[in-house]
């Protein structure tokens, strides 16, 4: 009985892991705003640009930012930088559904966020950053 319990804990410790390595982490700095004659929408983008178009108002968004990150343990870091923008994510593992994320924003050397969100793997994340000339920056994150 004893080794039929361990045989299935370790049959869904290996499944568990095959998800982690399976999922990779879009990040952006992105630039929202309305102007005259919109810019295509960057593919990046392209999912949930109706979603973005419908909640924030605008109709260009532009990645000043990005990275892109792999996850293999659910504890990696990373950045997606700016010329004056950066954001700072410190992944902390795997609840339900998602991923936990420690974030921090920075303008150059000051911090303007910091906060733990949740990213689901079914929605992406965004945040709602700081006026950015006559735009918004906004804080993309979607799982791929």
């Amino acid at each position: 009985m004893k080794g039929s319990i361990f045989a299935a804990v370790f049959v869904l410790t290996i499944s568990a892991t095959q998800t982690w390595a399976a999922e990779t982490i879009w990040s952006g700095l992105v630039i929202a705003d309305n102007v005259a004659q919109p810019a295509p929408v960057p593919t990046e983008l392209k999912p949930i640009d109706h979603k973005l178009k419908q909640l924030f108002g605008y109709d260009q968004f532009q990645i000043i930012g990005q990275s892109t990150k792999t996850l293999t343990s659910g504890q990696e870091d990373w950045l997606a930088w700016s010329k004056y923008f950066t954001l700072q994510v410190n992944a902390r593992g795997q609840s339900g559904a998602g991923y936990v994320l420690d974030l921090k924003l920075w303008k150059q050397r000051e911090l303007l966020l910091e906060t733990q969100a949740k990213l689901s793997t079914r929605s992406p994340l965004v945040i709602k950053g700081p006026q950015v000339g006559s735009g918004q920056l906004l804080l993309v994150l979607l799982v791929r």
